[in-house]
């Protein structure tokens, strides 16, 4: 499944910093089309903001998310890039629920807030809701082959 523009939590902005992302649990989580996301400088900060529209735990999906894996921060021009492998659920014994945003936050303290969210993204542009995926089915986000966002400076 490709993957809508990720968008930065602008209040979390100006403290983000790729070597704390390699040291710390980064995870995807899915939440639903209730969640309305505010990437302002006053808006969301942290999972716990969001969590109440995650989709529900079981069938192959774990409450707060999938960790990364593979994490890497790779130089560019002007900045990084931050990159993972692509994060796989396996619908089990049942479907996946239906979700519309995938949410990057890292699991634990760091900058001295518990929990504090990354990035976020549609699952598809429309934006619609992304189906339930069927029971015995992947739901694979693919990582953007520029990895999942970068902090380029003009």
């Amino acid at each position: 499944m490709a993957v809508g523009t990720v968008t930065i939590y602008r209040k979390n902005l100006d403290v983000l910093n790729m070597a704390d992302l390699l040291g710390a649990t980064v995870k995807m989580a899915l939440v639903k089309s209730t969640y309305t996301p505010d990437f302002t400088n006053t808006g969301d900060s942290v999972w716990a903001d969001i969590s109440a529209d995650e989709i529900a735990n079981g069938n192959g999906y774990t409450t707060g998310g999938q960790a990364l894996t593979t994490d890497v921060a790779t130089a560019v021009t002007d900045g990084f890039k931050y990159s993972s492998d692509s994060p796989v659920w396996n619908a089990t014994p049942s479907d996946i629920p239906v979700w519309r945003y995938a949410v990057m936050y890292v699991e634990g303290s760091l900058w001295g807030v518990t929990n504090p969210l990354v990035c976020a993204f549609l699952g598809d542009t429309t934006p619609a809701d992304v189906p339930a995926t069927s029971a015995g089915n992947p739901l694979t986000i693919n990582t953007p082959t520029d990895g999942w966002f970068d902090t380029t400076q003009p």
